[in-house]
């Protein structure tokens, strides 16, 4: 069984290089290096020491990787509806299945509503949950959420991408499951900046809680399952990305709120993802006070200390 893989950051190469170390061929198409991560059997830039086995081949050539069986979507947010638009004649022929996590600037989609956008006709599944892309290529254990609204695709995907350390859990709720890898990006920036400026576990426990609270009014809110956000691709992203340094968005709300300039050329998805979202909330009338803050922050026009009095402020309530 052959898997093609567009995006070659560390995410795309470690799922290319458990999805080969399992026995599949994977075409891994890069848009800049190609020659020299085949040539050196390793992505040296973007996932260190970890080499590629036999059944991985790295590209230049999208069409290579379009013309697997299976295709992972697997770039930034940001720069997916140009890539689906550039190779929108190869993945018309197929089921892709989107890797990125976050929410489109300017039409506030998710990554499956992106590829149905630009490619009419076509059923998208998203590949999201908790983890990391050193421990997916080490070949730690991992859980994913595999979710597609045709129910025998997501059963087909499921058993064609499972591999003996990633398990993969099944979802017929697409929204839910885009929206909780999503909005968890946007809670860890909040969480990092608070700890970046000393204000405790506790404060970061109480911003986890209510950004929960916050993701699930959302997600409701454009029809997903409540069950879907407490589950691997909610909660569980959250947490993990949440709590440790391995997350860019917890990293770049650390540097934030130590007063530090991001010097790193990841990609921050919940940076874009949060004005999105903020716009978003405004125009369905849901209260998102946590990442209106993070925008406010992102923006300039709010010190931490000043938002982190907001929030605090807010009139007493139930829980």
């Amino acid at each position: 069984m052959s898997v093609g893989i567009l995006g070659a950051g560390a995410f795309g190469t470690a799922l290319g290089i458990v999805l080969a170390r399992s026995g599949r061929e994977v075409v891994l198409w890069a848009r800049e290096g190609a020659e020299a991560m085949q040539g050196a059997r390793e992505n040296i830039r973007r996932l260190p020491g970890y080499g590629f086995p036999d059944g991985l081949r790295v590209t230049d050539q999208a069409r290579d990787a379009t013309a697997a069986e299976t295709v992972l979507l697997a770039v930034p947010m940001q720069s997916l509806r140009e890539l689906l638009e550039a190779e929108a004649a190869g993945l018309r022929a197929t089921s892709p299945v989107a890797c990125c996590k976050g929410v489109e600037l300017g039409t506030t989609l998710g990554p499956a509503g992106v590829v149905t956008d630009v490619l009419p006709g076509v059923t998208p599944a998203i590949l999201t949950g908790p983890s990391f892309a050193r421990d997916i290529a080490a070949g730690l254990p991992t859980a994913l959420t595999l979710a597609c609204g045709d129910p025998a695709l997501g059963r087909s995907l499921q058993a064609r991408l499972a591999t003996p350390t990633v398990r993969l859990y099944r979802s017929e709720d697409v929204t839910g499951a885009e929206l909780g890898g999503a909005l968890k990006n946007v809670i860890a920036i909040a969480c990092g900046a608070a700890m970046g400026a000393g204000l405790g576990e506790s404060a970061r426990a109480a911003l986890m809680t209510r950004g929960f609270a916050e993701m699930n009014r959302m997600a409701l809110a454009l029809g997903a399952e409540v069950t879907t956000l407490a589950g691997l691709s909610g909660f569980g992203d959250l947490a993990l990305t949440c709590t440790s340094e391995g997350s860019r968005n917890y990293r770049f709300g650390l540097a934030l709120g130590r007063g530090e300039t991001w010097s790193s050329g990841d990609t921050v998805e919940g940076a874009p993802t949060a004005r999105a979202v903020a716009d978003r909330g405004r125009a369905l009338g849901v209260e998102m006070p946590i990442t209106s803050a993070v925008v406010a922050l992102l923006d300039g026009r709010m010190k931490l200390g000043d938002a982190m009095d907001m929030l605090l402020a807010r009139p007493l309530r139930e829980e």
